[in-house]
């Protein structure tokens, strides 16, 4: 029976690392690395863990393929600071692991609390995540943003779904999107990606049609709307933003 290391990476988590802690105390390990928390996280996770380690920050992907490193067993599930694995999922990775998975890793469909509800439509759902995974077989590309892990070997699903709590309110949602479109662009630019006219202009409606129409936003009524224009909304700054980029030599 493979034992079970869950990995974290924080900073300035308190608002919700006892929570996803607490969800993971039947693994066999948790691992939590911190890039310089100013708050209580690193008290706060002391809590539930002894293997704690303060590390400067790498990048997502980086600091995910540090994190996996430091465990102790091969199998590891990554968790984030906003997430939870309620009941049914701890249930169910347990059950894989009392024989050895026939997969290197595992897709886990994601769920996200936001508005005042679940929501199970748009991009949003389902929206899954490769967290699951042999460590010998698998490791996190080190984009900046939206990392994701590669495995080397099968992939395969989970059927219970991972909570997940990214925003407190519409404030925190497009301070969040702020951040991760400019590193977005980064990645894009490094990519040898160029934005043009149509991309600012036809990429964001686009993509919300797609939210709303084609993924069922409509179906969460009015947060389902708010979120399908967020999306889009998103897309607009990242292209922009990558706009923005490419003008940076001209400015020197």
């Amino acid at each position: 029976m493979p034992p079970l290391s869950v990995i974290v990476i924080t900073r300035d988590a308190a608002r919700h690392i006892a929570e996803a802690l607490a969800s993971v105390t039947w693994a066999d390990e948790i691992v939590v690395v911190d890039s310089g928390s100013t708050d209580d996280t690193v008290e706060i996770v002391r809590h539930y863990t002894d293997r704690v380690v303060t590390h400067p920050w790498l990048g997502y992907g980086a600091q995910k393929n540090y994190a996996t490193s430091l465990a102790r067993h091969d199998w590891i599930l990554s968790l984030d600071a906003d997430e939870r694995v309620p009941p049914a999922l701890a249930e169910e990775i347990r059950e894989l692991l009392r024989g050895e998975p026939p997969c290197r890793g595992y897709r886990i469909p994601r769920v996200t609390w936001h508005l005042g509800r679940w929501i199970r439509s748009t991009d949003w759902y389902p929206d899954f995540q490769l967290r699951l995974y042999d460590r010998r077989s698998a490791r996190w590309a080190t984009r900046r943003v939206h990392e994701s892990v590669q495995v080397d070997g099968p992939v395969g699903y989970l059927r219970h779904e991972l909570h997940h709590y990214p925003y407190c309110n519409l404030a925190d949602h497009l301070a969040t999107m702020d951040r991760y479109s400019r590193l977005a662009a980064q990645d894009l630019l490094e990519q040898g990606r160029r934005a043009r006219l149509w991309d600012v202009a036809l990429h964001p409606p686009a993509a919300f049609l797609r939210n709303y129409l084609l993924r069922g936003g409509f179906r969460d009524g009015l947060p389902g709307l708010i979120i399908s224009a967020m999306n889009a909304y998103y897309v607009f700054l990242k292209f922009a933003k990558l706009w923005e980029l490419q003008q940076a030599p001209r400015a020197e």
